[in-house]
């Protein structure tokens, strides 16, 4: 059987539905399809945090010390899963090489665009299309255990606030009396105001409902076998179901991108980048507002349906296994820093996020078939950079003035 649409979303995480949207309201007619179910990458489990506090990327001055210092230790926030992995390597060896100020200014830029324009478009999304994500724009506090880890946070503070993006100082005593879910014991904090929350898998929900709406058909359980090309272009999918022909194909499938990706002679520098959480009924007393736990490298999201306890980085390749010892250190990471740590009926999680050597997405036309567009390598960033991506990517699909710089995020960037 063979079938005909506009374009081609393959991928339903938060970046495939976003673009799913935005190409529907271009105009164009769109057929999703998704290799398992909606959100089953790093979309339905994450923080949920919408942050344009974290511009600075990972490949930061002496990142690479501190991750060999700790990272074949079951517990440390970044774990190496030692095995003969060649991809891997080469994708650490290009991430170390980024890792100097001027490759990390340059980061930053690029992500801190996306980032912004996304915090601006996602209220007028969530109101325009009715969306129930529990979408609160409450900030961000950054808590420090230590005076130590205080410290050290605040050239990043500095740096920043040279830029624009502003944060508050919050002494010991102004911090409780902020959040007194905090123990008396932590050290300090620092305000990001312009941070704001939903609650993600809510958000992969409601966005498959609106694009369902708008006349998009989304195809589950449905694995792309093949991309069918002749003549420079990318003509269709071929799946169980049959073929899928279409003018335009985006590929926004996670950490998995690379293997499609190299059926159209792409060598996409991502590797996934497995994170876990636990979600639970809320605790009492609960946070009031999101927190980051310096020390601990987690995060803490507070909904009005539940509450969320999210973090480290484990390269493990595709291994699916949940790691107690992964798990245990985020409940160890929430007992130093709140009074109660814990709310009931836990879900554990983990999934990979989509890691790309530089820390900049990729969005951009495949060079050697300019109708497929790579929506791809946004890490921990998925959902806090959705809509610029997405509008981004419908900009390439019609050929539109791009909303932001498209240079930033170009595969020619890799050679």
């Amino acid at each position: 059987m063979t079938e005909r649409t506009d374009v081609i979303v393959v991928g339903g995480g938060v970046i495939g539905l976003a673009s799913a949207l935005e190409l529907l309201e271009a105009g164009r007619s769109v057929r999703l399809v998704e290799r398992s179910h909606l959100g089953a990458g790093a979309s339905d489990g994450n923080c949920g945090l919408i942050t344009p506090s974290h511009a600075l990327p990972l490949t930061q001055p002496g990142t690479v010390r501190q991750v060999l210092k700790g990272m074949w230790r079951a517990s440390s926030p970044v774990l190496v899963r030692p095995r003969l992995d060649l991809g891997l390597l080469a994708w650490g060896l290009r991430f170390a090489r980024r890792c100097n100020e001027r490759s990390m200014m340059e980061a930053m830029n690029g992500r801190r665009a996306l980032l912004d324009l996304s915090r601006a478009l996602f209220p007028e999304l969530v109101e325009r299309e009715g969306l129930a994500v529990e979408w609160e724009t409450l900030g961000l506090m950054e808590v420090f255990a230590s005076e130590q880890a205080r410290a050290a946070a605040e050239p990043v503070q500095r740096l920043l606030a040279d830029h624009g993006i502003r944060s508050e100082p919050f002494e010991h005593d102004a911090l409780l009396a902020r959040e007194p879910a905090l123990r008396d014991d932590v050290a300090g904090g620092s305000w990001y105001p312009e941070d704001a929350q939903l609650r993600p898998e809510a958000l992969v929900r409601e966005l498959a409902r609106v694009v369902e709406a708008k006349g998009a058909i989304i195809e589950v359980a449905t694995p792309v076998h093949g991309i069918e090309t002749g003549n420079g272009r990318a003509r269709g999918i071929t799946t169980a179901n049959g073929t899928i022909e279409a003018d335009h194909l985006v590929l926004a499938t996670g950490a998995w991108s690379p293997e499609l990706g190299r059926q159209l002679g792409l060598r996409l520098p991502v590797q996934p980048g497995k994170g876990y959480s636990i979600t639970m009924t809320r605790p009492e007393p609960c946070p009031t507002v999101p927190l980051l736990l310096s020390d601990a490298n987690m995060g803490v999201t507070p909904w009005p349906s539940g509450y969320r306890l999210a973090g480290t980085m484990e390269f493990a390749g595709f291994d699916a296994a949940l790691r107690r010892a992964r798990l245990d250190a985020l409940v160890k990471g929430a007992r130093r820093f709140l009074r109660e740590p814990l709310g009931e009926q836990g879900v554990e999680w983990c999934s990979w996020r989509p890691m790309c050597a530089d820390e900049l997405p990729i969005i951009d036309r495949a060079p050697r078939f300019p109708n497929v567009v790579v929506a791809t390598g946004h890490g921990m960033m998925g959902v806090s950079m959705a809509p610029a991506t997405a509008k981004l990517v419908a900009q390439l699909v019609t050929g539109a003035e791009p909303c932001v710089d498209p240079a930033p995020y170009a595969l020619a960037r890799f050679g």
